[in-house]
């Protein structure tokens, strides 16, 4: 079992310190969180080790699950990794592109390996698909959230847009050619509403928006391919798979025929797969530790959560551009 440690005790970090609690791959050592009256909360309410500084909670693991504002994230991060500890950084992996790659650099030089909390790969409605997902050509996400006061320091792009954005590299894998985008100012100084339009160098077009003034949750994508179109609903964790083949000779009565211009005839049909119900923070956070153990590479590394960030920032200096108040 790995010896883990956690910075950050806030909402998301004390999630983070019950599943590694209950982990049977990772020793939760202990936290630390810079609210002093917070880390006697938390270390009162729940019994986990409160570290007095970060230093000493490095020194006492082999791994640094970073659960911090993202301000802080390059500091830790760095801090860790010259230590010679692997490190798990909640989304997005740093507050610069820079920051990002200072550390993916840091990783390599003392040998530890990295994760970043892209959470939606670890979606049950999208590992049931991804393997599906071959050749995507036009991508249409929406995710929106209702209003919260919390959220408006950062970014929509940054908070939202950002997981749909490393989930749409993750099956496209070709470079950005061009990124076009706009935003709406409508509570907050920053937009609370973004599109973005992705195209990539295979010609597949990706079209994203997020909106956290929303009257309604909503955190859906859809894939279209040849012969195929796929929905993935990450919030409610279904799935939905519809394809085409060549319709046979004699179809049966209850057959979907379509016919095209051309005379083609195509078979409509459903292949919706299984979707298997899982805790997604768990399963990132033990991937990894399977990821450090075995010696391969995590499934979301420090280079996606960098190219993750690097596609939102040209997204946010598009529509600097061109955004407006309402």
């Amino acid at each position: 079992m790995l010896k883990v440690g956690v910075l950050g005790a806030g909402h998301l970090g004390k999630i983070h310190l019950r599943l590694l609690n209950q982990s049977d791959k990772y020793e939760l050592t202990g936290f630390y969180d810079p609210n002093s009256d917070n880390a006697d909360k938390v270390a009162a309410e729940f019994g986990y080790r409160k570290f007095d500084t970060i230093s000493e909670l490095i020194a006492a693991v082999d791994v640094v699950d970073i659960v911090t504002p993202t301000l802080s994230h390059f500091d830790c991060a760095k801090e860790a990794i010259q230590a010679g500890k692997h490190v798990f950084l909640e989304k997005p992996i740093a507050n610069t592109v820079e920051e990002a790659e200072e550390i993916i650099r840091l990783a390599k030089e003392y040998n530890v390996k990295g994760q970043v909390g892209h959470v939606e790969r670890f979606n049950p409605a999208f590992i049931a698909t991804k393997d599906m997902i071959v050749n995507p050509m036009f991508i249409e996400t929406h995710r929106l959230a209702e209003f919260n006061p919390r959220g408006t320091d950062v970014p929509v792009v940054l908070d939202l847009m950002i997981h749909d954005i490393d989930v749409i590299c993750s099956v496209v894998k070709s470079p950005v050619k061009s990124i076009n985008a706009s935003g709406v100012s409508v509570i907050s100084e920053t937009p609370d509403i973004a599109n973005a339009r992705i195209e990539f160098e295979n010609g597949c077009v990706a079209n994203l928006t997020s909106s956290r003034i929303s009257m309604k949750n909503m955190r859906k994508s859809r894939f279209f391919q040849k012969d195929a179109y796929i929905s993935v609903d990450f919030l409610d964790k279904i799935c939905e798979v519809v394809k085409m083949k060549d319709a046979p000779e004699v179809p049966g009565d209850f057959d979907m025929i379509l016919q095209n211009a051309e005379g083609v005839k195509k078979q409509i049909y459903f292949d919706n797969p299984d979707v298997h119900l899982n805790n997604a923070i768990l399963d990132e956070l033990e991937t990894f530790a399977d990821a450090i153990n075995n010696n391969t590479t995590p499934i979301v590394t420090l280079e996606d959560g960098t190219e993750a960030l690097r596609i939102a920032y040209d997204i946010i200096a598009s529509y600097n551009q061109t955004s407006t108040k309402a």
